[in-house]
């Protein structure tokens, strides 16, 4: 009860600075339980909204981001989403709980790419744990190469910042009509969030916010 009341908390603070307004992802973020995706030590600040470190130099984005970007990808109920930086998982269980919740008669499905072996295989167990092992596939890899194995993708998510030049695999393996969500600039500082549509072969980019999201590594990304 301890942490529902805190979850219920954040999320009408969340409602109150008009950043949670759309009532599938309200209903998301007051059921996915954010401190099951947390280490022991950080379970006490699972509902304060603020990034934490989940380790490998990695963090949990704050809870108003999470909220923000399930919005801004306009998510529905039988999408199919690729999510490129699993972390701890708790991103891919609010996607899973919009586009497949129980009972679902078109269930959508998540998969998510981690590079470091390590957060992906404890992704797992605590997805499988919170009860979304069935709704999201977690998989070990380079995200800047997206999964085309599954493409093309209803929507994509990205939850580290890419360079300028947005991963050409990633707007390839976006659906026509599809959403991509990404932080893009530099390495450190000067990230915006953008959210891009795609519609046959042109892309809309629309400027968001200004962001700070750690660097996304690999083929199409930072050194």
């Amino acid at each position: 009860m301890e942490f529902e009341e805190k979850r219920k908390n954040l999320v009408e603070s969340l409602k109150k600075r008009n950043i949670l307004t759309e009532p599938k992802v309200i209903k998301a973020m007051l059921k996915v339980p954010r401190h099951k995706f947390l280490a022991e030590g950080a379970i006490s600040s699972a509902y304060i909204d603020s990034p934490l470190s989940i380790g490998m130099s990695q963090t949990i984005s704050a809870p108003h981001m999470n909220a923000m970007m399930c919005e801004l990808l306009k998510l529905k109920e039988g999408d199919k989403v690729l999510e490129i930086g699993t972390g701890s998982g708790y991103h891919a269980a609010l996607c899973a709980e919009i586009i497949a919740p129980n009972n679902s008669q078109n269930p959508g499905h998540v998969y998510t790419i981690e590079r470091h072996l390590e957060l992906a295989d404890s992704a797992k167990t605590r997805l499988k744990y919170a009860g979304y092992g069935d709704s999201v596939t977690v998989i070990n890899g380079d995200g800047t190469l997206g999964y085309p194995q599954e493409a093309p993708y209803d929507k994509i998510l990205v939850t580290a910042s890419s360079p300028k030049k947005v991963p050409p695999p990633l707007k390839e393996q976006l659906k026509d009509g599809g959403i991509l969500c990404i932080p893009a600039g530099s390495k450190e500082w000067g990230q915006d969030l953008y959210v891009i549509s795609k519609k046959g072969k042109d892309f809309n980019y629309e400027k968001i916010t200004g962001v700070r999201f750690v660097p996304l590594i690999g083929k199409y990304g930072f050194d």
